[in-house]
């Protein structure tokens, strides 16, 4: 059953580290009802942090129905690269189903390993290993 976890290592707790990502954003990718965006860490994992607010998702159960749907398929991504990642949500997403969540956001974790892969700053870091 470890495999099904979603430690505290893999979460973004406190407001410092969300700051960080905030400060120092190298990758967004938007949505029509997510944006991501994300900064490198030294920890060698992904880790998340959720804001969804009251303006964009009016009840607590629609804000949480989401968010375990954002944990979710957070969890379950096995090659995310070392990235503090911030899911927003946006207006509209409460009308979604949890399919529509769902494939939307497999498909945001997907473009964001493909942001990563072609961003010049993973390409300077790549490089300066090959040459080492």
């Amino acid at each position: 059953m470890k495999a099904l976890t979603f430690p505290k290592s893999h979460r973004l707790l406190r407001p410092s580290d969300y700051s960080k990502v905030f400060d120092d954003v190298q990758l967004k990718v938007p949505h029509r009802n997510f944006l991501i965006l994300a900064a490198p860490n030294n920890l060698g994992h992904a880790r998340v942090g959720l804001i969804f607010s009251k303006k964009n998702l009016k009840l607590a159960v629609q804000r949480n129905r989401i968010k375990r749907q954002v944990r979710e398929t957070f969890r379950v991504q096995k090659d995310l690269p070392g990235l503090d990642i911030i899911v927003l949500g946006r207006q509209g997403l409460a009308q979604l189903d949890n399919d529509s969540v769902k494939s939307s956001l497999n498909d945001l974790w997907r473009r964001v390993r493909k942001k990563y892969h072609q961003s010049p700053a993973n390409q300077k870091a790549v490089n300066l290993k090959g040459t080492s």
